[in-house]
């Protein structure tokens, strides 16, 4: 069958695009690499139910391994910014914790990352120069198309995809799970299910590193913000972490915003936290 080639091109390509063997993979899936070889061959395909682990793994949809593209991705504000601006604007605030992380996890063994709403991916080509295995998505296909060739320039693989956070099911542990300004667009009442689902999917000793906008009503509202309802209440992001969690670093700061045109104040409370236990 035609898609099975297709799947087969899939695996092997976004396998050497995460950088790593045959062995590698089929001991994060819990399978011996003659699987994976076969998979690879066209010999068999993966069963169902190893399908959402495989993609999550690779970052990408299940219909992204067979070759079909999700188009309605909806497009808003933040898309229609990153095609108006000519250079990489995206500035992430999780650069600086970044660097942090090097120390609290550094890749002296394969260590992967997902970053969840990666913008133009700055971050992304940060960790990949350091050694770091890659995977980002967001939500704006002109963000990623920058990402891409910011990656080609530097020379670095990462592992970048188009997905909504609202959407996206992670399937896959990983050592770092990462978000700055993505997780601003998830509805209160859908929180708690979210951060329940990358601490389920973060291995032991790996790191949750996250921002969110708070509200202030002394800051007035920001010009740009038409999800504003989505705003942090003080301290709720720490909130949706437990016993089972060291914070390595929590803060909230102050910051000078330009977004809407309007010069403004916002504020942020940033977050890195360990899984010391499941």
């Amino acid at each position: 069958m035609k898609e099975d080639g297709i799947l087969a091109k899939r695996i092997y390509e976004s396998r050497k695009q995460m950088g790593v063997t045959q062995e590698v993979l089929a001991e994060k899936l819990g399978i011996t690499p003659q699987s994976i070889s076969r998979w690879e061959n066209g010999q068999s395909r993966p069963d169902v139910d190893m399908l959402p682990k495989l993609a999550a793994l690779f970052g990408i949809t299940i219909d992204a391994l067979f070759g079909y593209h999700a188009e309605n991705l909806k497009i808003d504000q933040y898309e229609e910014k990153c095609k108006q601006t000519a250079k990489y604007c995206w500035s992430s605030n999780i650069k600086r914790i970044a660097r942090e992380v090097l120390g609290l996890l550094p890749p002296d063994k394969p260590r992967t990352v997902l970053d969840i709403g990666c913008s133009d991916g700055k971050t992304d080509v940060f960790f990949a120069r350091n050694g770091y295995i890659v995977s980002a998505f967001d939500i704006s296909r002109d963000a990623i198309c920058r990402a891409e060739n910011l990656a080609r320039e530097i020379g670095v693989s990462v592992n970048f995809f188009c997905a909504d956070v609202n959407t996206y099911k992670i399937e896959s542990e990983f050592d770092i799970i990462c978000s700055s300004g993505a997780i601003q667009h998830i509805p209160p009442a859908n929180r708690k299910n979210f951060f329940e689902m990358i601490q389920a999917n973060t291995a032991v000793g790996g790191l949750n590193v996250m921002n969110a906008i708070v509200e202030k009503s002394f800051l007035g509202e920001a010009p740009d913000c038409n999800s504003g309802k989505n705003f942090y209440q003080s301290a709720e992001l720490f909130s949706y972490y437990g016993r089972n969690w060291k914070f390595e670093l929590i803060e909230e700061i102050y910051f000078d915003s330009n977004h809407g045109g309007i010069p403004h104040k916002q504020c942020m409370d940033n977050m890195v936290a360990r899984k010391i236990c499941d």
